[in-house]
C-alpha cells in the first residue's frame, strides 16, 4: 500500500464488513482488495493505519456522488466510539462539547481524507469540511462520513442536539430519497460549501463521561502521535494547514521560514506533488469566504480584511472569479 494514501479507519470499515451491511458481493470485494495488496484491517487497526479510500473505486467501479454519499451515512451511522481509535479516550472523557470539538484538531491522526477550519461567529461555531483526495466522489464519501459521525457522536455524548446541522455542498442522492440514511432534518444539502453548525449555547453543554484527568491524558498522546504524523505528511498537507491558521498573513516566504526550507524548495515540492502555493492559498481563501459571509454578523468589509485584502473591491473581485458573484449577491441568495 501507499503511505500517502488518504483514508478512514479500519475498524469503520470492519463493523460494516462484520454486519454483512455491504451486502455479500461488496464484501467480497473488498476481502479480495485486501488480499491483493497483502494487508488485512486487522494489521491497519493495529498499526493505526487507514483504509485507502480509493479501495471504494476498486468495488464499485460506477461509484458516483449519489452512492459515495450513502456509502459515508452507512459508515457514520454504523461508528461506534472504538472507531475513532486514538481519538476515542479523550472523546469519551471529554467535559463539554467544546472539548468534543476541540478534539478534531488531531483528526489527522485518524483520517487525512478530510481537513476540518473552525469559524468562530458571534451565535454560532462553524466547522468547514474540506475533502482532500483530489477525487470529489472520495470528497463527498469522506465528508459525508465525517460530517454525519460528528452528530451522532455528540448526542451520544451529550445528548440529542437537535440544533447541530450538517450542510453538504452538493445535491441530495436522487436515486434512492427514501433510503432510511437520508431520512434527517438536520442534514441539508445543495449549501455553498460543506460545514456543520453548533450554536454557541450547545458549546457548554455537558458530557456523559466527563474525566478531565483521562482527557488530558488522551491529549497529550494526541499530540504526540499528531506530532510524528506530520514529519511523514505531504507537503501540500502541511502547507494546507498552515495557510489555514492565517490565511490573511500566509505567503511563500512565511510558510517556507515556518517549514524551515527556502522559498525555492517550497516551490519545487509542491509542484512535485502537482500544485503550487497560489492554488492551495486561493482554494483556501474562497473556503472560509464562502463560510465567513454566511455569518451576517460580520460584514463583508470585516471578511475581506480578515482574508488579507486591502480594501472590499479587491476582494469582491476575488470573490466573483471564484463563485461567479459578488460577495453581496451571494449573502443575499443565502
Amino acid at each position: 500500500m501507499d503511505p500517502s494514501d488518504m483514508g478512514i479507519p479500519p475498524i469503520a470499515l470492519l463493523q460494516l464488513l462484520e454486519r454483512g451491511t455491504l451486502g455479500v458481493r461488496a464484501t467480497d470485494e473488498f476481502r479480495s482488495v485486501m488480499f491483493r495488496e497483502r494487508v488485512d484491517l486487522a494489521t491497519l487497526i493495529s498499526k493505526e493505519e487507514q483504509v485507502p479510500l480509493r479501495w471504494f473505486h476498486s468495488v464499485y467501479p460506477t461509484l458516483d456522488v449519489d452512492h459515495a454519499t450513502v456509502l459515508g451515512f452507512m459508515l457514520a451511522e454504523e461508528a461506534q466510539l472504538t472507531t475513532f481509535g486514538p481519538l476515542s479516550l479523550p472523546l469519551i472523557s471529554a467535559s463539554s462539547v467544546l472539548e468534543v470539538v476541540e478534539l478534531l484538531t488531531y483528526l489527522p491522526v485518524i483520517s487525512t481524507a478530510v481537513s476540518p477550519q473552525f469559524y468562530p461567529g458571534e451565535h454560532e461555531l462553524t466547522i468547514g469540511l474540506s475533502g482532500q483526495t483530489n477525487d470529489h466522489v472520495l470528497d463527498c464519501l469522506a465528508v459525508s462520513y465525517c460530517g454525519r459521525a460528528l452528530l451522532r457522536l455528540l448526542d451520544i455524548l451529550a445528548g440529542d442536539m437537535p440544533a447541530v446541522t450538517l450542510k453538504l455542498s452538493w445535491p441530495a442522492p436522487s436515486a434512492d430519497p427514501k433510503h432510511h440514511l437520508l431520512q434527517c432534518e438536520r442534514v441539508e444539502f445543495d449549501a455553498p460549501t460543506s460545514f456543520v453548525r453548533i450554536p454557541r449555547t450547545s458549546l457548554d453543554k455537558v458530557c456523559r463521561f466527563s474525566d478531565a484527568v483521562a482527557y488530558r491524558v488522551g491529549v497529550d498522546s494526541l499530540r504526540q502521535n499528531l506530532a510524528s504524523r506530520n514529519g511523514r505528511s505531504s507537503m501540500t498537507e502541511r502547507v494546507t494547514r498552515l495557510i489555514e491558521a492565517d490565511p490573511a498573513k500566509a505567503s511563500t516566504r512565511a510558510i517556507a521560514i515556518e517549514l524551515s526550507i527556502s522559498v525555492s524548495t517550497l516551490k519545487r515540492r509542491l509542484s512535485d506533488e502537482g500544485t503550487s502555493f497560489r492554488d492551495l492559498r486561493q482554494s483556501v481563501l474562497q473556503a472560509v469566504a464562502i463560510v465567513r459571509l454566511l455569518d451576517r454578523s460580520l460584514s463583508v468589509s470585516r471578511v475581506a480584511t480578515g482574508l488579507g485584502y486591502s480594501d472590499v473591491s479587491n476582494f469582491s473581485h476575488a470573490f466573483r472569479r471564484w463563485t461567479g458573484q459578488s460577495p453581496y449577491e451571494f449573502r443575499s441568495g443565502h
